[in-house]
């Protein structure tokens, strides 16, 4: 029985993910025609059209969406032999591919990444940084290996290292009428005062739960793309919000005019690692979250 490559399958998931020849191919490091003729070269070999092609359109048919599906799966199964196979090797050396959201790698990454790359020279760290959900799926697919995010949120078919609680600040700009600091009570904030990250980031959801914001009346119905844009709406005074504690003393507010204050002791967000679950390298991540505590402040 002939059976697809390795190359065929990874270049066929690339064309489900891109919808596109050319920018598959690139993604692959590939030229277009020889990619095209891989794709084609798969489809033979299995008897069946994967791709409908027009001019100016690609479409993966059904059958197509399914063989991608499970071409992940096998490409998934070779990358765990590999690591099966290295097992005995240095700890946290090789090739690392690390999810981290947007509200946690500008705060923390500088602080880790210089003591992690004295400690572990051997360590290939690539970074994708990205909302919870994406960044899951990219875990699930094999594209990722373990992922920096704030908890809790649901992912199944994971494991869940926990290892810090990051307390939420109250920030405004300093000398802003829109709040008294010193007599902060959360159920006398003003209408539409408190400005979050948009829908989609976690930490919208959980400053919301953490710090008490009850009254919907409250949020601004502005909400920020990204960190940075969050900080320069309440550096204008549009707004108060909550930072994490790890933002504290970043670049990110060196050159605002933005002031925080501590809020009570459950007002906070989990830190953790998570891996899929069954995976050969749970003892290095776990390895990389000791690191990760030691090393966060």
């Amino acid at each position: 029985m002939n059976l697809p490559t390795l190359k065929q399958l990874r270049y066929f998931v690339a064309l489900s993910e891109h919808q596109h020849f050319g920018r598959a191919a690139a993604a692959c490091f590939i030229s277009q025609s020889a990619f095209s003729v891989a794709v084609r070269d798969l489809e033979s070999l299995l008897g069946a059209g994967l791709v409908d092609r027009t001019n100016k359109n690609v479409t993966i048919t059904a059958l197509g969406m399914e063989v991608a599906s499970k071409a992940r799966r096998c490409l998934r199964e070779v990358e765990e032999l590999v690591e099966l196979a290295g097992e005995g090797k240095e700890p946290l050396s090789g090739k690392l591919r690390l999810g981290v959201i947007p509200t946690i790698a500008p705060f923390l990454l500088p602080r880790l990444l210089p003591p992690l790359r004295k400690q572990y020279p051997k360590l290939q760290l690539y970074l994708h940084e990205d909302l919870t959900q994406r960044l899951y799926d990219k875990l699930m697919a094999g594209e990722l290996d373990v992922l920096l995010i704030a908890l809790p949120y649901e992912l199944a078919q994971t494991v869940q290292l926990s290892l810090f609680n990051d307390p939420f600040r109250l920030a405004a700009r300093e000398g802003s009428q829109l709040l008294d600091p010193e007599n902060y009570q959360p159920d006398l904030l003003a209408p539409e005062s408190v400005l979050l990250l948009a829908d989609g980031h976690c930490l919208r959801d959980h400053a919301i739960s953490a710090c008490k914001l009850r009254k919907p009346e409250q949020l601004s119905r502005f909400s920020a793309s990204s960190p940075l844009t969050l900080v320069e709406m309440v550096d204008a005074d549009l707004g108060i919000t909550f930072l994490p504690e790890m933002a504290e003393g970043s670049p990110l507010l060196k050159s605002t005019h933005i002031k925080t204050w501590p809020l009570d002791d459950q007002s906070f967000r989990e830190i953790g690692l998570v891996w899929r679950r069954g995976s050969s390298q749970a003892t290095a991540f776990e390895l990389l979250g000791a690191f990760v505590k030691k090393h966060r402040a």
